[in-house]
């Protein structure tokens, strides 16, 4: 099940493939109970959902003891999959639908995944919490992204490690998984994301017209 991850990620630990492994039945198990992901697309998880959160992972590679929160993380995505890409880092994984968590905990229950804490609320409620990143995938327009990130973000460098393996100082930020043409919706914002085409990374067709983009605190 996992032989699409590791046709792009080559240095997955036998702990963190077990862990992917485990998330196709997890999903399809609790699904059936509490519809968090579209039915057509349970079948595609990998593709549609582990991979594209993955993403993140391709480009940037978090430090240990780095804090991500994942706004509106709904049944996990991209939160679950980078938390078992980057086990030392922190997620905080956080939807206003109390049972779109309800699957996550019990996905990290079974996935045996120990690094990611959830909260039921709103993001712009959060107050007196700080994060090094925030991420999120096709919540809402990025101007309400960056509204709600930007205070919950410590402005500090963070060291990020670049596709080829050298460590960068990047400023923290939001990253987000945006689809389509974003021309307006950056426009919007008022921001100046820096932007990266998926699809140059996974050569799937599912991953044209893709993008992530970075938002600097």
């Amino acid at each position: 099940m996992t032989e699409l991850i590791e046709k792009y990620f080559t240095d997955l630990t036998p702990v963190q493939l077990h862990q992917l492994q485990l998330l196709g039945p997890v999903y399809k198990e609790w699904n059936e109970k509490i519809n968090v992901i579209s039915r057509k697309d349970v079948d595609a998880l990998y593709l549609h959902h582990v991979l594209h959160s993955l993403g993140i992972a391709a480009i940037t590679g978090f430090e240990a003891g780095t804090k991500v929160i994942d706004i509106g993380c709904g049944g996990g995505f991209p939160g679950v999959p980078l938390a078992i890409f980057f086990p030392d880092t922190q997620f905080h994984l956080v939807d206003s639908i109390a049972k779109k968590l309800k699957v996550v905990s019990a996905v990290c229950e079974a996935a045996g995944i120990a690094n990611i804490t959830v909260q039921h609320t709103r993001v712009e409620e959060i107050k007196n919490r700080k994060f090094d990143f925030a991420v999120s995938r096709a919540v809402a327009p990025l101007r309400d992204l960056w509204r709600w990130s930007a205070p919950l973000l410590q402005r500090k460098p963070a060291k990020i490690q670049a596709e080829d393996s050298s460590l960068q100082q990047v400023a923290n930020g939001l990253i987000c998984l945006k689809g389509g043409d974003l021309t307006l919706e950056i426009y919007e914002s008022g921001v100046k994301p820096s932007m990266m085409d998926l699809y140059s990374i996974f050569k799937e067709d599912y991953f044209k017209d893709k993008f992530i983009l970075h938002v600097a605190k």
